[in-house]
């Protein structure tokens, strides 16, 4: 055995960056590469030096994001009943429920970023630059744009000068150590799991180690969680989650296939609305940094309640409209624990009426889908109500109108209805 070694803590970027509209057949392209075969990773070197899962994580802790670009490859496999994706023209988030998705990253490793995902015929991306955000539907030719009024734009301003120059606001308590802080995690974690280290890997053709968490519990729907992490920069490669259903293959997956760490280019990183493109103007408040006492509490959003802990946990809400929720309607937002009748700003909720209105017609680039009728396509009609059943998690919207959530067995749901 080699001597046990904390790895290297070369910085890392993690914010990701979208590029903006790919040419159709270079997307097409790119998506049917990576659509047919599963993630592949080969079995990686031996020559890693060794190291204990509390290194590991106190190195993925420690270090700095890197700029970096790549593709991306999501892979659900959740075991839901057939979604009309016929409804879904191109790249549309709801494509994530099933199936294989490409996406394109980007990001400068501090505050832009770029993340486009690609469908057959059409790209959705997402840009950010500071408190600036953008969205893009290209199958709609519809742009969103998010942004801070002028008060909050100067508050976002003088925030980042501070942290830029290491002025960090005092919390309460001491900040742990990377090291620390991997020591609590790992014993938190240990609580409910057993963590280790698998064999080496090779991920999107770099080395990496593999930290594995098992549950100790047999009443929980997940197996395993499987995170490769780049043995030179300490970024996370790939994230594999397996059900108890199915020991073979993934039931999420989500991991690079390329990556290339270099910053890109600005034609990249900035936005520049097409020609022609409708544009949407939403300004988004601020929030206020909650106070000690209020962000320490502890203390859950009336209406929601906690049962079990680690693996077992069920979270359950009372006195939701789902019907309404499903269907889009924006005042069934308020039945959520501890939401306000208005969403952020006027805009913010003109936005939400305009792609969700209660009338049926909306903004142009809203989503076709018929939500109801998708709710009703992966719901079952149970004793106690209706139930959505996956691979890793299940709900149940019992008769008398609570929601119950966990990576449990239904069964379990069941029983608490």
């Amino acid at each position: 055995m080699t001597e046990q070694t904390v790895l290297p803590t070369t910085p890392r970027r993690s914010a990701l960056r979208s590029r903006w509209t790919a040419p159709v057949a270079v997307a097409a392209v790119v998506a049917g590469a990576f659509l047919a075969p599963p993630l592949i990773a080969s079995a990686g070197p031996a020559d890693l030096p060794d190291v204990t899962p509390e290194q590991l994580l106190a190195a993925v802790a420690e270090a700095e994001p890197l700029p970096m670009s790549g593709t991306v490859v999501y892979t659900a496999r959740l075991g839901l009943p057939e979604i009309p994706f016929a409804e879904v023209s191109g790249a549309d988030p709801i494509a994530l429920l099933g199936g294989s998705s490409t996406l394109r990253v980007w990001t400068d490793g501090t505050e832009r970023s770029r993340v486009a995902l690609l469908g057959s015929t059409s790209e959705y991306s997402v840009v950010r630059d500071g408190a600036e955000a953008w969205t893009y539907s290209s199958a709609e030719d519809a742009v969103v744009h998010y942004s801070l009024d002028e008060a909050d734009q100067a508050r976002y301003d003088a925030l980042a000068t501070d942290l830029r120059s290491g002025n960090v606001p005092e919390l309460a308590g001491e900040l742990p150590t990377p090291q620390e802080a991997a020591r609590l995690a790992l014993a938190r974690a240990e609580e409910f799991s057993i963590v280790s280290l698998d064999a080496h890997t090779t991920v999107a053709g770099r080395d990496a180690y593999q930290v594995v968490v098992t549950p100790r519990t047999s009443a929980t729907l997940v197996s395993r969680i499987v995170v490769a992490v780049d043995a030179e920069t300490s970024t996370p490669l790939r994230v594999q989650t397996w059900s108890v259903q199915d020991t073979t293959t993934p039931a999420l997956e989500i991991g690079f296939t390329d990556i290339t760490l270099a910053t890109p280019s600005d034609a990249i990183l900035a936005f520049s609305a097409p020609a022609g493109a409708s544009l949407k103007e939403v300004v988004v408040p601020l929030p206020d940094a909650p106070d000690g006492a209020e962000a320490h509490d502890g203390s859950l959003p009336d209406g929601l309640t906690i049962t079990g802990s680690g693996w077992e946990t069920v979270a359950q809400w009372v006195g939701l409209d789902v019907a309404a929720l499903v269907a889009g309607d924006p005042a069934a937002l308020t039945g959520l624990p501890g939401a306000e009748r208005t969403i952020g700003s006027e805009s913010a909720q003109e936005l939400i009426e305009e792609f969700m209105p209660s009338d049926g017609s909306g903004h142009p680039g809203a989503m076709t889908l018929d939500t109801t009728a998708l709710y009703d396509q992966l719901t079952v009609e149970v004793p106690e109500g209706l139930l959505l059943s996956s691979t890793l998690l299940n709900v149940l919207v019992t008769n008398d109108g609570r929601v119950l959530v966990g990576s449990v067995p239904a069964e379990t749901l069941r029983g608490m209805a």
